[in-house]
């Protein structure tokens, strides 16, 4: 039996996320990012297709690498303006029933103790639908717009998330017992106090004397996603993801990355609930083959290289604007995305990539592969990127909003249901529920469901 495939849209409260230079096509609407309307449509769009979820990109910062400044970042509209993901949240909720949402948030500048409440907060609103995509940051302006110097280092970053985890793993999980909300009126009791636990933590990054605020949400812990593919990223996915994203050009640098994972998961002895991998990828679609390959065309006509050129700068800290088109790309380390540039490099040693054909490249989708084609081609590299990478589905990026996300309904989804690697329904049930076929909660092997109280004295 041929795998199931699952699929993220991936989008971002913005303009310019993944293919630059598109908001000026007349047929896209992602200038509306900041109307209500703009995301209740994609919500709904998505939930006709049976996507899983939708998958919300966020940074704290600018790109202001390329060039030193941020000038031009402002000028193609690259990232930036860019508002909260966690807003927009509750309006899709509202207007779906099933799709998920996988909201990006970066641990390194908020306190556990406010972002648990606001998560637990969002699971109940969407009655148990949510994830969150744990980042670390990579953009040091991030930093200085939180009053820092500068970004910790890129391994220091993963220390700090690793105790950032441990605190909130206690407050969704262990401040609050089964149980502990009893809603008796007639006895006047809302919860048991001798079921509701303070946290106390006192680590190396993080301190903390407190009940967490919320009652337990229908998941208690999001799903987590992971978004990290540096050694240290993927060690910390190993540990801790339900769902991991990669990126990446070609089968080539995705298959080795994905065993990897695998690998990493196995050695971190979590024998149950090995995550879903995602990669990257942009489809372009149409009725027929050639009507894909016109439409895409017809695309590149509106990428901007510079702008192109701008997100790879701040991916990989790389100031691409020291290069000459025609330099070919050496492998750099520094504390920004360590995968990002060795998707272009040691990744794939075969491939010499110039700094043109990286912004070609990269204007439209970012740093994931492309598939243009009529249902039956991409169906058939759906099915091939499953079976020649162990991935288990796609995070897909728009070109132009929403055409993209609705032709791949129109013409793909019913394709991939034909050949019946591809839902019909939604499952019953919550986020994890729907996407691991178990209960609600996290398995009690993975780290954050070990800390959870009550649960065996009520089975007694």
């Amino acid at each position: 039996m041929s795998k199931q495939i699952h699929l993220n849209a991936f989008s971002m409260n913005t303009i310019g996320h993944q293919s630059s230079g598109m908001w000026r096509h007349p047929r896209d609407r992602s200038a509306q990012y900041n109307t209500a309307e703009y995301w209740i449509d994609i919500a709904k769009i998505l939930e006709a297709g049976l996507f899983d979820g939708l998958f919300l990109a966020d940074v704290l910062g600018v790109y202001d690498v390329y060039g030193g400044d941020v000038s031009e970042a402002l000028r193609t509209a690259s990232q930036i303006p860019v508002n909260d993901p966690a807003l927009i949240v509750p309006l899709m909720t509202a207007a779906t029933k099933n799709l998920g949402f996988g909201l990006t948030a970066t641990l390194s500048y908020e306190p556990p103790f406010t972002f648990a409440r606001r998560i637990s907060t969002l699971d109940q609103l969407t009655n148990g639908r949510l994830g969150w995509n744990i980042v670390t940051g990579y953009l040091n302006s991030a930093a200085k717009g939180l009053g820092l110097d500068n970004q910790p280092k890129h391994d220091t970053r993963y220390e700090i998330a690793g105790e950032y985890m441990e605190v909130v793993y206690k407050l969704w999980e262990t401040s609050w017992e089964e149980g502990a909300v009893q809603r008796d009126a007639a006895r006047g009791l809302f919860s048991d106090p001798s079921r509701v636990h303070k946290i106390r933590h006192d680590g190396q990054y993080f301190q903390l004397d407190a009940v967490h605020l919320c009652e337990p949400s229908p998941q208690r812990t999001p799903v987590l996603y992971q978004a990290g593919a540096s050694t240290k990223g993927r060690a910390f996915a190993a540990g801790h993801a339900e769902c991991v994203f990669i990126a990446g050009p070609s089968k080539q640098v995705i298959k080795p990355a994905v065993a990897d994972i695998r690998a990493c998961v196995r050695a971190a002895g979590r024998t149950t609930g090995s995550p879903l991998v995602f990669t990257l990828m942009t489809v372009i679609t149409g009725r027929t083959d050639a009507e894909a390959e016109a439409k895409f065309a017809e695309y590149k006509r509106y990428i901007s290289h510079s702008g192109a050129l701008t997100l790879m700068s701040g991916w990989t800290g790389i100031d691409f604007s020291t290069y000459a088109l025609d330099d070919k790309l050496q492998q750099i380390r520094n504390d920004a995305i360590h995968s990002a540039v060795d998707a272009f490099t040691v990744s794939d040693p075969d491939r010499v990539w110039t700094i043109r054909e990286i912004a070609e490249f990269a204007g439209i989708g970012g740093t994931g592969a492309i598939i243009v084609g009529g249902p039956q081609r991409v169906a058939d590299e759906l099915q091939g990127w499953i079976q020649d990478t162990d991935i288990d589905g796609f995070n897909l990026a728009y070109v132009v909003a929403p055409e993209t996300f609705s032709d791949f309904v129109e013409h793909v989804v019913p394709e991939l249901q034909r050949r019946g690697v591809y839902k019909t329904s939604y499952a019953p049930g919550t986020l994890r529920e729907k996407l691991f076929g178990a209960g609600p909660l996290l398995d009690e092997t993975h780290p954050g469901g070990r800390h959870r109280l009550g649960r065996r004295e009520l089975a007694a």
